[in-house]
């Protein structure tokens, strides 16, 4: 699930949340999944990694991640991303193109406070991306972190929120013989322009 906290009025965010709410009545599991493609330039390589979109306040969409995995260091390098919901209880696609930064620490910190420990356990003890020798060494880090009750409710300076502002949004309508509807909202100029694709 997605929390929605003062959501910014433009025409583009009331009509996410119109598709949001329509898949979320069709019972659309893991409704928040958003694939985020990234650029490394050190590398010359696109990635794509699904993550749980948490928030959208205002116009920021936030999500939360290790600073020190690949994509932290993607970000690091190249802070405009692609990022595309699927829901296929009904058959929508929503493409959006924005740039990246990290959330302030206070609303970080925010965050880690209301997750469970189990889940703080595992954004603790994880130094997410590195190679192990086995699954064996995660399961007691994590084991080890989650015995530490004070330790859990102290969120670690590599662990935090990444918010994106979009100034891109396609939102793709499956139609019967792939007669799809394609809407554009494009932020031009100080204001959203919008356009329709061909199929």
């Amino acid at each position: 699930m997605i929390e929605f906290i003062d959501l910014n009025r433009e025409q583009p965010y009331k009509i996410f949340l119109n598709k949001y709410q329509q898949a979320l009545e069709k019972k659309q599991k893991n409704i928040e999944a958003i694939a985020i493609s990234s650029f490394n330039p050190k590398t010359d390589e696109v990635e794509s990694r699904f993550v749980n979109l948490k928030y959208i306040k205002d116009d920021q969409w936030i999500f939360f991640s290790n600073y020190n995995s690949n994509k932290a260091e993607d970000f690091a390098g190249h802070n405009q991303i692609t990022g595309l919901f699927f829901w296929h209880q009904t058959n929508t696609q929503v493409r959006i193109k924005a740039t990246l930064q990290k959330t302030q620490s206070g609303f970080s910190d925010w965050h880690f406070s209301k997750r469970t420990k189990e889940k703080n356990a595992l954004a603790i003890s994880s130094k997410q991306s590195q190679k192990i020798d086995s699954f064996e060494s995660i399961r007691r880090g994590y084991e080890e972190v989650i015995k530490d009750e004070e330790l859990l409710h102290q969120r670690p300076d590599y662990w935090g929120g990444y918010s994106f502002v979009p100034y891109y949004f396609e939102f793709w309508e499956g139609q019967k013989f792939r007669l799809n509807k394609r809407e554009v909202f494009e932020f031009d100029d100080n204001k959203w322009k919008t356009y329709l694709l061909q199929p």
